[in-house]
């Protein structure tokens, strides 16, 4: 299968546009790229002198979720769990993101569903489900005595405590099919009795459950606020922190120093701050006030990473808000400092160097064909980006799907 794009204009991180272009693409992967015209039998899609982009990756989503409300997951049965991942999924490819890196709720079902095509979604690397310690940030048992975790077959809970808990649980999230190990190294918004600002798992559990990793030579992830809880989680050989909220100077250097990643998701505290939670929340309150507090810190302190050097990628967290919005967090970025070119490549090129590919997150000769199309230069306006009309077509492995 050979499709040309025609007449575009194309957009790669760190170099000049090049204008009025023509590409060739021929089943997966770009073959050819020519300011003449190409010559050969092949689909043609005008670009009508518009932008040609590499298709998105956010570093942080949770396809199958929509809140996360423990109302929803005791009163639906478990298939609307997966169900709603069809929605979820044609919102973000629809928002121009064709790879997502899922940080809790998805299992190999999706991943295997969307090699084989089944419906149109972003391609995924999987964490399974999050390792929690007991009384920490997403153990979901109530003071009722009811455990609001989903599990079933292939999706193991959870909760673990101590290192050979940790050990084996690591084992069984492996064994479900992930990519990647996540735990949730600190307190958090959504879940009541835990704060963002306390570190959670101490140094050997951390410690025993990253050398389980490199074992399968597979990164691990901290969902972390908290200042000691990062600094905990570099100690131990951790590939990235996801939220980073109270990150101070003397840890970003630390960071950077280690070769740590920073996803700091900062959409996804704005847009709850603007939103709220719903009114049957009974925990609503809660939640509003610790978000407050992390609102208030979170963009200048990312501001302070990024100043030290440390590796930023995109992430939103979509699942916590409503999936669609990814592009959006590129805003928030720029906000702390990145220029335009440095927010598209934290969510194209950098971002597919830390999913380990050599192949993906530019528009070259032998790249993955996941492209988008936007109707201006998000150069001259990052907030181009950010309205999903404003993304005209979307193509994954060379094959249209917006």
């Amino acid at each position: 299968m050979k499709t040309i794009i025609q007449n575009i204009n194309i957009i790669n991180p760190d170099n000049e546009i090049k204008t009025n272009q023509n590409v060739l693409i021929k089943n997966n992967k770009i073959e050819e790229i020519s300011s003449s015209k190409i010559k050969t039998q092949a689909e043609i899609i005008d670009g009508e002198d518009n932008y040609l982009l590499p298709g998105f990756i956010d570093c942080h989503s949770h396809i199958f979720a929509k809140g996360f409300y423990k109302q929803e997951n005791m009163s639906n049965p478990l298939g609307i769990h997966f169900y709603n991942a069809v929605p979820h999924a044609m919102q973000t490819i629809n928002a121009g993101v064709t790879t997502i890196r899922d940080c809790g709720s998805a299992d190999l079902s999706f991943k295997l569903a969307q090699q084989r095509k089944l419906f149109t979604a972003p391609k995924i690397h999987l964490s399974i489900t999050p390792l929690v310690m007991t009384g920490g940030h997403f153990d979901l048992f109530l003071p009722s005595g009811w455990d609001m975790e989903i599990i079933y077959p292939g999706f193991p809970k959870g909760r673990c405590d101590g290192v050979e808990e940790v050990l084996k649980k690591t084992r069984e999230v492996k064994r479900a099919g992930a990519d990647f190990i996540k735990v949730m190294a600190s307190g958090g918004v959504l879940t009541t009795n835990t704060s963002p600002e306390y570190p959670q798992f101490n140094k050997k559990e951390l410690k025993t459950i990253v050398n389980e990793a490199n074992n399968s030579n597979m990164k691990v992830s901290a969902h972390c606020h908290s200042l000691k809880g990062m600094n905990n989680c570099i100690d131990a050989g951790f590939s990235s922190i996801e939220h980073g909220t109270f990150i101070d100077r003397k840890t970003s250097v630390k960071m950077k120093e280690n070769n740590v990643t920073l996803i700091p998701t900062l959409l996804v505290h704005h847009y709850l701050a603007k939103n709220g939670f719903p009114i049957w929340d009974s925990y609503a309150h809660e939640k509003t006030r610790k978000l407050k507090e992390i609102v208030k810190v979170h963009k200048q302190n990312i501001q302070t990473a990024y100043e030290e050097g440390v590796n930023i990628l995109m992430g939103t967290d979509s699942g916590v808000i409503p999936h669609g919005h990814n592009l959006e967090e590129l805003k928030y970025l720029v906000s702390i400092g990145m220029s335009e070119t440095e927010a598209i490549a934290s969510g194209t090129v950098k971002a597919a160097e830390f999913l380990g590919y050599d192949n993906l997150g530019l528009v070259k000769d032998n790249y993955i064909a996941d492209l988008i199309i936007v109707n201006s230069n998000p150069l001259d306006d990052i907030n181009v980006l950010t309205d999903n009309n404003n993304v005209l077509k979307v193509i994954q492995d060379g094959i249209l799907v917006k």
